[in-house]
Parts: structure tokens; C-alpha cells; sequence
């Protein structure tokens, strides 16, 4: 192929391709896979036949560098970023490994940033003009999490390749490391109270989330709480306690590098928790020396169902220790331990313990040293130290910054009421992860998607940069943004169990607790794209609330507006019916569809909690914008059940098909008696 690939970026030039091929599942599609030389910028291409391509691209932007090839392997945000969704909407595919073989930044923060992927998609432009002909398709980046970020860096700094962004779950400047150590600090603190927590945020329950909880208990639920968390999302805290260790473990090394002095600073200085620790954090702090008796590498782990490191950089897998076997079991509170290395071919490296299971310690790595613990070798002596973590639990105290409304309850007046840092990581982890500070100033047309249980980048992170929009747009905002928020929707995009996270599912399952956003993310990448092409203005941004760290939305549709239904189930007439076993209860569910956001296809009932949600109603009308279904159920077992209604609702030119269903759940409480 005569290949004229251009960038504009002087430091990615000099393309080459080393695949080019039909490729006929999952649909049929060019491949296109090659990078820049003298570069660690690898790309691949998914094009449509020329029958279906309608002069668009979709490009998708991970959180962490290091796979260009993950829609090949179905891992790129779901059925959002699937070749099929993609080809189905007129798109083609592009995919870069944001300019790195690793899932590190590497030195120069720009390129995984942003200037990669403009680059690639530069590149993907001049192809596809030389496949369908002379012309300038649109393109649409979008990106969750710290793909978010790079998403927004992006638009903002590159203006001539992207038309349109969907950036999604996002988070702030302050979300790096606040949110990780905050929600680390109330495991630790709160880890027996979960249960009666849930329980007060669950339909019928108390509402006081603080009940019969002791000074420092309630001290420190109101501080993760005032600072964002999402309080219903309590329930999921195994998987939580897993995955956002695993979180740590990859931040670990660059928070430390940014601020060494402030691990040493926690233990000997006043004003700091550790320097006058209570006994909860004296009894919490493992220092444990054991040694190695085997090293259990990505395969072995896989067939074990041990979790996999978050930064297993791909074709790792059995190169890099997920998880080890080691002569004591650790005790204690030790999850988020760092792991020194004492001797061996890779003394003085490290690592960090996300999870035990009996001898085995569970394992991530960071930036610093992952290159060297592929030489790990059983008989090789460890210390197990959680100093550091317990530290990092309490970093968000010192790292004030008044212009964020949350960190104004570690203030009194003008003064921070813990000795603040000089140097504040927050800020640095955010350009670290776009390559940029954001300004609010794009050319094109964005719609945000955040979710009101992220656990992750909490809810409020989205009004940070909409101020930030506001400031540029001032009463033109609505003619270029949009902010919808999705009710019972968490950081990452589905609602089944996590295969592997160790945390299998319960009953009542996590199917009838929260759903998934992808839908949503679907829907607003093709209304960003009617948006720019033919005008054709998308729903309404969600109305909100900001109080004390939450986020509140109006409990009717035309009050909410956004793109998702409002439901509200009764049981017996309220949020909970207390009844003997046998006797029938009364269900109801009332659904309303906001402005432009379809109508009613789905609406399925789970009474026992498992999510199988076997009863549906049938013969739906899709032009229906409000709906309310009546239905009865009777209980043959006493106990404590929270029955839920899932509903669906998708534009008229999609039913029928599995694109841009949108979901949203109600959920009641009835004790059989």
C-alpha cells in the first residue's frame, strides 16, 4: 500500500503498517495495524466497508497506556467501544497505546497525554481518505476515569482533529490520590460497621447512616462522605477494598516520589495522625519479615482466579508476579503493605499487597520498579510494611486546596487545620495522567457522563469542570455541553460481578443494586455526532444539587431531564412492607422518560434478590414516556428481601437492537415475617 501517513506532531512522524487485512468477525472490517518509527506509538484501525462507512471515526482513549489492540480483545469500555458499535454507526475504530509499551507515562507526560492520540488519528484520517475518498471525516474521542482526563486534554489541545468529546466518569485535580486514600481511610476505620452503614441507605431503612457509631467512626464517615463518596455505594466495599488497593498499588511509587518527606513527616511531626496515634492505628501497623516459597506468575494466577495486577503490561503475563506464596501468613491489617525485596537478584524493589488469600499475598507494582520484579525467585526474604499505606490514608487532610468546596471542612476561617504540604500531588498525578492543566476551552461539542454511586471519581467531579466550561461559554454553554448524570451507576461500566476480583457475587445481587452507564455512553456518542453534523441539539444536561460533598437530582423526569428514565417502586404503597409469609404483596413501579430520551422497551421485576429479574412485562409500547406497572408477588420463605424493577428506555431507531439501551432500577425493601 502507498503509504502518505502525515502528523503534525514532528516527534511522531515516520508511520509504517505491519498489518493490513480483511478481518470478518466480529463483523466485517480492514484491520490496520502499525505505529511510528523510532517510537513506542503502536495504532490499529477498524474500518467499515465502504457501504457502511458514513464519514466518522470513534476513538476511544484508556486510562493507562501500553494496548492498542483492546477492542480486538474485548476489553475497550464494553459494547461502547466495540468494532460492531462502532461499524453500526457509521464510525471507523481507532485505537492507539497512547505513544507507550508500558502502562506508565514514562518521562514526557504530553505524549500518553494526548499528542499520541492525536497524532494516530491524524494518521487514521489520511487512510481513510485514500480508502473512501478525498474527504475530512469527523471524529469523536471519548475516554472514563483517566481516559477522561485524556480525553478532555485532548479536545482542549488539539482542536483540529476531534469535532466532538464524551468524556466519562471523570474526575479533578484533587481526585488523585484524595479519593484512593479517603475511602482506604474509612475500610479501615469503618470495616465492621459496613453492614448497619448499607443497611440505613437501603430502601425502608433508617436514613442515618452515623447511628450507633462511635466519635472517630462517625468522624471519619462524615469526612469521605462531606469529601464525595457516594454513601450507597458502601455495599460493594470487598470488591471495593480489592480493586482500589490494586488502585494504590499502581499510584504508590509516584506519590512517594512526589513527596517523600510527607511518609517520615506522618510518624514523628505534630499535626499529622500518626505522630499521636490512636490505638486504632497503632493496632492496624504490620511490620512482618517472611520469605518467598513461590512465585505465582499471570497464567498460574489466572487458572487460580487470583486477580491480575492492574499494570500487567501486555505479554507480561508470565513474566511479572501476580501473587506469591509466602513461609508465615501475614496477620493483621496488612492489605496495601509495600513489599521490600531484602535480597535476591531484585533487593531493594518493591511492590504492594492488594489481597490474601491463606499464604498467598496478592500483588501490584508501580512505575519505579515493575521493570525488576520479574526477577523475584523463591527464597528471596520480604518485609511486609503498611507504614506507608496508613499514612497515605490521611494524605487529603494536608493537601487543602480552598478553591474545592469539599477540603473546606479541614478548614478553620482561612487557616488549613492540618499542617499543609508545600508540594501538592493531586495537581501533578492529574498532569501526570493528561499532559496538561484543563482550561474549560474546546471548539467543538462535548457531552459528560458521570455517575451518581461512583465510587471512584466522585459524582461532584463533573461540576469542577463545568465551572471551568461556564467560565468560557458563559450563556452559550448549552449550545456546546452537555452533563448527564446516571442514577445507580458506578465507576466502571456494568452491573455484573467482577470474574476474578475475589468478590463474588451475594445475594441481593449486584444486578438489582446498580446498573450500567454504557448504554448512556453509546447514545451520547451518536448524539455528539448528530450534534455536529446536523445540529440536531441532544437532551436536556441533568439538573442537580451540590450539598455537603453530594449530589442531588430532582425525583421527576421533567424536573431531572438528561437521557435516563426516573423510577419509583412502592411495595404495599411505600419503601417498605413488613408482612407475614404468604400473604401477597402489592408492587408498583412508575416510570418517566425525560425530553428526547425515547421511550419505555423493558421492564423486568426481581422479587428474591439473585438479579435474574424473571418477570417482565410484555408488549410494551416504545413511544411510552411515562408507565406504571402494578404486579403481586408472595413470599413462601421469612426474611429480609429487596425486590427491584429495571427499566429500559432507547430511541425509536434502536429498538430492536442492542445499541443505546439505557437502564436505570427501582428497589423496595419487604420483611416476611
Amino acid at each position: 500500500m502507498n503509504m502518505r501517513i502525515g502528523s503534525k506532531d514532528p516527534t511522531l512522524a515516520g508511520p509504517f503498517v505491519d498489518v493490513d487485512e480483511w478481518r470478518e468477525e466480529p463483523v466485517r472490517h480492514r484491520y490496520v495495524h502499525g505505529g511510528f518509527r523510532d517510537t513506542d506509538t503502536r495504532f490499529s484501525f477498524y474500518f467499515p466497508p465502504e457501504e457502511r462507512y458514513e464519514g466518522r471515526f470513534f476513538h476511544p482513549v484508556l486510562p493507562m497506556s501500553g494496548i492498542e489492540i483492546a477492542a480486538t480483545i474485548g476489553v475497550l469500555y464494553g459494547i461502547a467501544g466495540s468494532i460492531e458499535f462502532a461499524i453500526e454507526s457509521g464510525a471507523y475504530l481507532v485505537e492507539s497505546n497512547l505513544g507507550r509499551l508500558s502502562p506508565f507515562p514514562g518521562e514526557d507526560w504530553t505524549v500518553a497525554g494526548y499528542r499520541a492520540s492525536a497524532a494516530v488519528a491524524r494518521s487514521g484520517r489520511e487512510l481513510a481518505a485514500e480508502m473512501y475518498g478525498q474527504h475530512r471525516p469527523y471524529g469523536y474521542i471519548f475516554g472514563g476515569s483517566g481516559g477522561s482526563l485524556k480525553t478532555v486534554a485532548g479536545f482542549e489541545g488539539a482542536p483540529d482533529v476531534w469535532d466532538g468529546a464524551v468524556p466519562f466518569v471523570t474526575g479533578t485535580p484533587q481526585s488523585m490520590p484524595s479519593s484512593f486514600s479517603s475511602q482506604a481511610l474509612a475500610m479501615r476505620v469503618l470495616w465492621d460497621k459496613f453492614p448497619q452503614i448499607v443497611d440505613a441507605t437501603e430502601p425502608g431503612g433508617s436514613k442515618d447512616i452515623y447511628g450507633g457509631l462511635t466519635v472517630q467512626e462517625r468522624e471519619v464517615l462524615a469526612e469521605v462522605t462531606r469529601l464525595g463518596f457516594p454513601p450507597k455505594a458502601w455495599f460493594d466495599v470487598a470488591r471495593l477494598a480489592q480493586g482500589y488497593t490494586g488502585v494504590w498499588a499502581v499510584l504508590a511509587d509516584n506519590v512517594q516520589k512526589f513527596d517523600p518527606q510527607y511518609f517520615e513527616d506522618f510518624w514523628t511531626v505534630r499535626g499529622y495522625l500518626g505522630h499521636d496515634a490512636p490505638q486504632s492505628l497503632v493496632d492496624a501497623r504490620v511490620q512482618h519479615k517472611t520469605t518467598v516459597t513461590e512465585v505465582i506468575f499471570g497464567e498460574q494466577a489466572r487458572a487460580m482466579g487470583l486477580p491480575l495486577p492492574m499494570a500487567m503490561p501486555r505479554g507480561t503475563a508470565t513474566e511479572l508476579p501476580a501473587a506469591m506464596r509466602v513461609a508465615e501468613p501475614v496477620d493483621g491489617h496488612a492489605r496495601g503493605a509495600r513489599i521490600e525485596l531484602l535480597n535476591g537478584a531484585a533487593a531493594g524493589h518493591a511492590m504492594y499487597l492488594t489481597g490474601t488469600r491463606d499464604d498467598i499475598v496478592i500483588v501490584g507494582m508501580g512505575e519505579l520498579h515493575f521493570e525488576k520484579l520479574a526477577e523475584v525467585a523463591v527464597g528471596d526474604e520480604v518485609l511486609i510494611d503498611n507504614s506507608i499505606y496508613l499514612a497515605f490514608q490521611t494524605i487529603h487532610r494536608h493537601e487543602v486546596d480552598p478553591d474545592f468546596e469539599p477540603w473546606h471542612q479541614f478548614m478553620q476561617g482561612d487557616r488549613p487545620i492540618y499542617p499543609p504540604r508545600q508540594r501538592m500531588i493531586g495537581p501533578l498525578m492529574t498532569r501526570q495522567g493528561s499532559g496538561v492543566s484543563h482550561s474549560g476551552r474546546f471548539a467543538g461539542k462535548m457531552i459528560v457522563i458521570q455517575t451518581l454511586m461512583d465510587e471512584a471519581a466522585y459524582p461532584w467531579s463533573a461540576l469542577w469542570y463545568r465551572k471551568k466550561v461556564e467560565a468560557q461559554l458563559g450563556t452559550a454553554l448549552d449550545d456546546q455541553y452537555r452533563l448527564w448524570f446516571v442514577e445507580h451507576a458506578m465507576h466502571t461500566g456494568g452491573a455484573e460481578p467482577v470474574v476474578g476480583s475475589g468478590t463474588p457475587d451475594v445475594v441481593p445481587s449486584r444486578k438489582t443494586r446498580v446498573v450500567s452507564y454504557l448504554g448512556v455512553l453509546q447514545q451520547a456518542l451518536r448524539d455528539v455526532a448528530d450534534w455536529v453534523e446536523l445540529g440536531i441539539a441532544p437532551p436536556a444536561s441533568t439538573a442537580c444539587r451540590y450539598v455537603d460533598g453530594q449530589i442531588h437530582v430532582p425525583n421527576t423526569a421533567a424536573d431531572r431531564r438528561g437521557a435516563q428514565a426516573v423510577v419509583r417502586a412502592t411495595a404495599n404503597g411505600g419503601e417498605r412492607a413488613d408482612v407475614p409469609v404468604g400473604e401477597e404483596v402489592h408492587f408498583a413501579a412508575h416510570v418517566e422518560v425525560p425530553v428526547g430520551a425515547g421511550g419505555i422497551v423493558g421492564l423486568e421485576w426481581d422479587f428474591d434478590g439473585t438479579g435474574n429479574f424473571a418477570v417482565s412485562e410484555d408488549g410494551l409500547d416504545p413511544a411510552l414516556t411515562t408507565y406504571t406497572s402494578i404486579i403481586t408477588h408472595a413470599f413462601t420463605e421469612p426474611g429480609t428481601y429487596f425486590p427491584a424493577v429495571r427499566v429500559t428506555n432507547q430511541r425509536s431507531v434502536d429498538v430492536g437492537t442492542p445499541h443505546c439501551r439505557i437502564f436505570n432500577l427501582g428497589r423496595v425493601r419487604v420483611v416476611v415475617r
